[in-house]
């Protein structure tokens, strides 16, 4: 077989540690569900994926070369999707909810969580996700209020999902090594969570709030509301706190008032 390169522009490195492998195909129940890999690489993971027996398995791999190789290395036994998964509409992949594995790029993580979030609709087109994050990123979507991790991310990640550390990974079970940690994440849908009406808007008013994180709530509420001082007496929201002193709950509390004053 050919000799695998890695793409720096991809942000590929291969998961080869064993013991590693083993704890993420454990994490969840495999047998006789229909499974996505996203960013399978040279396959480690989805021949684990493999042994435990799905019932059908989905690959979305960006990389021509490697998305060969796979065809080559697995004959048929796997759905290879070969386009970047930014672009591709997760709920036409398949008419059954997956069960979703991936080890993602680092330079696009948080836009491919953001995007799956943002487009869930009524119905969960997942069972799980179990993901893969550089260390950084997965302490943002962990983080709790009143610590300097939580922002936008740690909202956005916990409003439909509860979100379940796994365990850290070091560089040394990579290949390329990375050079920093990595942190397993497992996301499963919540059966009650706020109803907004656009996702986007909780984007939105999030990133208004957190672009100048270090300042007092009276400007990003100025911003947003012309009656801030209303809104923030309906809330009880004292405007001489910090964003990251607010809970998520408030966050979207504040989206759902502002889709309201805008629609009337």
């Amino acid at each position: 077989m050919n000799t695998i390169k890695t793409k720096k522009s991809l942000g590929q490195n291969f998961l080869i540690d064993r013991n590693v492998l083993e704890k993420i195909v454990n994490t969840v129940e495999i047998k006789n569900k229909e499974i996505l890999e996203i960013g399978p690489g040279s396959g480690n993971l989805t021949s684990y994926i493999l042994k435990k027996e799905p019932k059908k398995i989905y690959v979305i791999e960006k990389d021509d070369n490697l998305a060969t190789l796979l065809d080559q290395k697995f004959n048929n036994e796997l759905n290879i999707i070969n386009e970047d998964v930014l672009k591709i509409s997760e709920n036409k992949i398949s008419k059954e909810k997956l069960t979703v594995f991936g080890n993602l790029p680092y330079n696009v993580s948080t836009e491919i969580i953001s995007k799956w979030i943002i487009n869930i609709d009524k119905q969960f087109w997942f069972n799980s996700l179990v993901l893969m994050f550089q260390k950084e990123v997965a302490d943002r979507i962990i983080a709790i209020q009143d610590t300097a991790n939580y922002g936008r991310l740690s909202i956005l990640s916990n409003w439909k999902l509860n979100v379940k550390k796994i365990l850290d990974i070091k560089p040394e079970s990579f290949k390329p090594k990375p050079k920093i940690d990595s942190t397993l994440l497992v996301f499963t849908p919540k059966k009650k969570f706020f109803e907004i009406e656009n996702a986007k808007n909780l984007e939105t008013i999030t990133r208004i709030f957190f672009s100048q994180r270090r300042k007092m709530l009276k400007k990003p509420f100025n911003q947003i509301f012309k009656n801030a001082k209303e809104v923030s007496d309906k809330f009880n929201i004292d405007l001489n706190l910090r964003p990251q002193n607010l809970s998520p709950e408030i966050y979207y509390r504040l989206t759902k008032e502002f889709e309201d004053l805008r629609g009337q």
